[in-house]
């Protein structure tokens, strides 16, 4: 996009005054000074388009980065979801392999009674 700049300022048109020849304005002068608006309002057009666009393709990136962080976030949520699933079967896990620690010591210390048992029988 290339800056283009304006050839009269809002005071500056509003400012002209034009030199009276015998019949009136000078045709040429008013001629000249008329190009001038006309080409600082395709200027201002341009710019405006140009603009436009910017801002189309700007919303259009906007909506693309939003689907793609509600895809992300949806991810995310299912990762999140896996991990606690993955937690509580990890805890279980660590919970029943305590119980059956347990368990271990308790036949463990009924053989050695039933030993004792037994031997003094």
């Amino acid at each position: 996009m290339t800056e283009k700049k304006m050839n009269l300022t809002v005071q500056e048109i509003l400012d002209k005054e034009f030199n009276i020849d015998f019949k009136g304005y000078s045709p040429s002068e008013v001629d000249r000074f008329l190009d001038l608006m006309l080409e600082d309002y395709q200027i201002y057009e341009d710019m405006l388009r140009e603009k436009e666009e910017l801002i189309q393709e700007m919303e259009r990136t906007n909506a693309s980065l939003r689907a793609k962080l509600l895809e992300l976030d949806g991810k995310l949520q299912a990762k999140t979801n896996e991990f606690n699933t993955s937690s509580s079967r990890v805890l279980s896990n660590v919970d029943t392999l305590k119980r059956i620690s347990r368990l271990e010591e308790q036949v463990q210390n009924l053989q050695e009674q039933l030993a004792k048992l037994s031997a003094n029988a």
